[in-house]
């Protein structure tokens, strides 16, 4: 029996929907296989600027440390979106990865036999795919200082800073060479080395980890060619790590391979086996409310957390298994469906899920 101490950060928009079904399939997988888990809920994001005035209040970040695991649901939304607010809710995203020392944002990239249809890309091109993108998380243009704002000669002008150690790059390359091994042997660096003076160390470095994984091949992309790669030829790739902007855009674009980005989780691992989950979409304030969203993204969050946090390998396949039951048997929501499709809510494809769940 394994017991857990599992904090859940709803956020905004979808984020609370959302996360209450993750909630429900960490609930049957615990019954199901005698696991005690405990479940408490904190906020961040603009709910937390408004009970708060900080988008990640000490009470949350103290009991993130203590937790077993996180699974978060999305922040932001039209309310906070001021470019001259001071505090924003992306602000605590930015400091829970900090406070926790999140490193790597594991997001895997795979294409349903049931959904090839419904890329906008061609089916042929993206039946098959099974991408992980690792993204470094607490370094690079979003944490570097100085970041500033000043009036000069009339004119203002803005900074932000583009800086990485050779450590921050190592830990995160010889993660990704690392899970490249079970898979398909192949990790492709990406970089913008022909321009960036911080892209060239990351391929030094990525050059210097790799010749210690010699069973691993190791390829180096200039960022602009990686993006059209990823659309033209992406069954091509396996593993790719990158530095944190980069992720961020690539990853959002890998999204159209699956056909939503509702459909996509993401882990955010650190050193130790505490980690922050959540899906790659936004807080959707167009259809917060409404019982509409996608919570597969989520969901196979849910797996990410059982397999890396929790160490239950077997209850992690089960509800990708579980996942993938559901979407061949035709369960849909509104991003997910062809025309003509049936579409469920969000609590109907939560119960898809939790129902087959070995």
């Amino acid at each position: 029996m394994k017991k857990a101490n599992l904090v859940l950060l709803p956020g905004d928009g979808i984020g609370p929907e959302v996360v209450a079904e993750g909630r429900r399939v960490l609930e049957k997988v615990a019954a199901r296989h005698g696991h005690e888990l405990t479940f408490t809920s904190h906020l961040i994001g603009g709910a937390a600027i408004d009970a708060t005035g900080d988008p990640l209040p000490a009470a949350t970040l103290a009991a993130c440390k203590s937790a077993d695991a996180v699974l978060l649901g999305a922040v932001g939304g039209p309310k906070w979106d001021d470019p001259r607010a001071k505090v924003r809710p992306e602000q605590g995203l930015l400091a829970i990865r900090q406070g926790l020392g999140l490193y790597a944002n594991l997001r895997p990239v795979r294409v349903h036999p049931s959904l090839a249809g419904t890329s906008p890309i061609k089916p042929e091109r993206v039946e098959g795919v099974d991408i992980l993108f690792i993204r470094e998380l607490t370094g690079g243009l979003y944490f570097g200082k100085p970041r500033l704002r000043q009036k000069v000669d009339g004119h203002t002008r803005a900074v932000d800073t583009l800086e990485y150690t050779d450590e921050e790059i190592r830990r995160v390359v010889r993660l990704a060479f690392q899970l490249a091994g079970p898979r398909r042997k192949l990790v492709t660096s990406v970089d913008k080395a022909n321009v960036l003076e911080s892209s060239r160390l990351w391929r030094e470095v990525a050059m210097e980890v790799g010749a210690t994984f010699p069973g691993v091949k190791l390829e180096h992309q200039l960022v602009d060619s990686c993006a059209m790669r990823l659309i033209t030829a992406p069954k091509s790739f396996d593993v790719i790590v990158t530095e944190n902007m980069f992720g961020d855009i690539l990853t959002d674009e890998a999204s159209v391979l699956a056909g939503s980005l509702g459909l996509l989780p993401s882990a955010s691992l650190g050193d130790g086996p505490r980690g922050l989950y959540e899906p790659i979409h936004g807080s959707a304030p167009d259809i917060a409310g409404k019982g509409i969203a996608n919570p597969l993204g989520t969901i196979m969050s849910v797996a990410m957390l059982l397999r890396h946090s929790l160490g239950l390998e077997d209850e992690a396949r089960a509800v990708e298994s579980a996942v993938d039951a559901a979407i061949t048997a035709g369960a849909r929501t509104g991003d997910m469906a062809a025309t003509g499709e049936k579409v469920i809510s969000t609590r109907e494809m939560g119960a898809a899920v939790v129902e087959r769940i070995p």
